[in-house]
């Protein structure tokens, strides 16, 4: 068996030396400030090579992004085949080797990944890879470069993409050429996918006004303007937020609130992609200019009555469609799905992976962050059944024909922004919806996401998808006293993955009994058994 070439490694390594901090894989890959990702990345470029090798050569992607976070951040993830999310036990492998504090103990790293994991070096390994918009992306990309040179991979640059353009690539690389071939492997093959899906499910139909779109001034603003001349007039749209040459606009607003510099009015229709275009929110204004937010939460409420109605309508008895959420879903999009739609929901903890994952359960699974990441997964079960349909009537017929297109416009990989947007505008031309129209399905609780300061966050465990208390003993029963004084009251306590504070998620009836129940359960953490640090925090209200 082959070994690695320990002078090619010092070489290479030398190059990107490792600084003090310790860095850990999670949900997000690793995020922070794009100056301590040097040596990080080299070893990402490493870790992808090894776990192509391991999977006898398959294509593995690795995305150089920060979402969200701002321009002076940048991160990385590494994707598996399908375009889904590395596998959960590599995340503590891709730990130590970005936290080996030498070459040889980088070696030595390596050589037990090798072993334990039974890596045959001789096997050849494939990346892709690309960026985001972000200063930073550029030298990353050189570094993971000199990582992928370790073990020699073989590997292609696909420049600047959103997230979900990455995934997508990836899976079309592994299954080209099988009954499961998802697609030409090219940001051109994505945008062809979507954009034909598309225009066959708002074929006949009148088409809506323009939707104001904010790209948050990142890789999705140029990349979606390379899709619109294969939408046609087909769709319409205004892109608003769209430097990407001035960093410091990346991500600039992306609260609860239209972006700045935008004014909304009442009547239009808004959405908003955050910086690498995996995650869209809606919006609009209504008649007395309160700001209303159509977040993932109703996106998943539309997405499954949508379905639902597409599945019925078709004729085809035998699919089931289920619904997946975290705590964090608002209540009242709980009960709708349960008592309105009649639709099983499931609750997983907080992490993309944990929801995926739950959604594999369904034959065709519904999952969104409140944040607005999500995506819709049809199982190859569910997909052989839609596809050997024939309907016994034109509606019928019709139906089929929708949930074929349907399958083919969202991205089953991974949430993406492009792809829910045009679940979304799919379904509003089909029903000719206003946003108003859509937010009537139910009224969001009232709710507040507060963080307390403690001491040591791991005393805190969870149970129940972290929605209940083990520990500290007594905390659970003194929380449920509380709530139970409130009028459609509901709160629940977490520990943060990253630093030493707790999250309180509280939601109630009205704004000022929600607000309450924040403030006194966020109290309530702080006082238990000294478990708070610094000053007790009373800002809530």
């Amino acid at each position: 068996m082959a070994s690695v070439n320990i002078d090619n490694l010092n070489s290479l390594s030398n190059l990107h030396p490792k600084p003090e901090n310790t860095f850990a894989y999670g949900t997000a890959g690793f995020r922070m400030k794009a100056e301590l990702l040097d040596s990080v990345i080299f070893r990402t470029g490493i870790l992808a090579s090894l776990r192509s090798k391991k999977l006898d050569g398959k294509v593995i992607g690795v995305m150089i992004t920060a979402s969200h976070n701002p321009a002076a951040d940048n991160g990385v993830k590494v994707v598996d085949p399908l375009g889904e999310m590395m596998e959960g036990a590599w995340e503590s492998h891709a730990t130590a080797l970005a936290n080996a504090p030498s070459n040889e103990h980088l070696f030595d790293a390596i050589h037990t990944m090798v072993s334990t994991l039974k890596i045959d070096l001789t096997k050849p390994a494939n990346v892709v890879f690309g960026r985001d918009t972000r200063p930073s992306g550029e030298a990353l990309v050189a570094a993971l470069v000199d990582g992928l040179k370790v073990l020699g991979a073989q590997s292609t640059d696909y420049g600047i993409l959103t997230t979900p353009q990455l995934h997508y690539i990836t899976r079309c690389l592994n299954t080209a050429g099988t009954p499961e071939a998802y697609g030409e492997p090219s940001a051109e093959g994505y945008y062809k996918k979507l954009a034909a899906a598309f225009k066959i499910l708002v074929e006949g139909k009148p088409r809506l006004s323009p939707l104001i779109l904010d790209c948050a001034n990142g890789v999705g603003a140029p990349k979606f303007k390379e899709m619109l001349p294969y939408l046609g007039d087909s769709f319409s749209v205004k892109i608003v937020n769209d430097d990407v040459e001035d960093a410091s606009k990346l991500n600039l607003n992306t609260q609860q609130r239209a972006p700045i510099g935008l004014k909304t009015a009442a009547g239009e229709r808004y959405a908003s992609f955050d910086g690498d275009a995996d995650r869209i929110v809606y919006y609009y204004q209504d008649e007395d200019n309160t700001f209303k937010l159509l977040d993932g939460d109703k996106i998943a409420g539309l997405a499954a009555m949508y379905i639902i109605d597409l599945v019925k309508s078709a004729g085809i008895d035998d699919i089931s469609v289920g619904v997946v959420q975290t705590a964090y879903a608002n209540g009242a999009s709980t009960q709708y799905l349960r008592n309105t739609l009649n639709v099983p929901v499931s609750c997983v903890p907080t992490g993309v992976k944990h929801l995926h994952h739950e959604a594999l359960k369904y034959d065709v699974g519904v999952y969104f962050e409140a944040n607005g990441h999500g995506t819709v997964l049809f199982s190859p079960s569910a997909l052989k059944t839609i596809y050997a349909a024939e309907g016994s009537s034109p509606a019928q017929a019709v139906a089929i024909r929708s949930l074929r297109a349907l399958s083919e416009v969202i991205n089953q990989t991974v949430g993406d922004a492009f792809s829910d947007l045009f679940l979304v505008e799919t379904i509003l031309t089909q029903r000719q919806w206003s946003p108003k129209v859509w937010d009537q399905a139910y009224t969001d609780l009232p709710n507040r996401l507060v963080k307390v300061v403690v001491q040591d966050r791991s005393i805190f465990k969870t149970v129940d998808a972290e929605r209940k208390l083990t520990e500290p003993a007594g905390l659970q029963d003194a929380i449920d006293a509380i709530v139970l004084k409130f009028s459609h009251g509901r709160s629940f306590v977490r520990p943060s993955g990253t630093e030493d504070v707790v999250r309180v998620y509280a939601e109630a009836a009205t704004r000022p009994e929600t607000d309450e129940l924040a403030f006194r359960i966020g109290g309530l953490v702080f006082d238990y058994n000294s478990c708070g640090s610094g000053a007790r925090p009373r800002e809530f209200i």
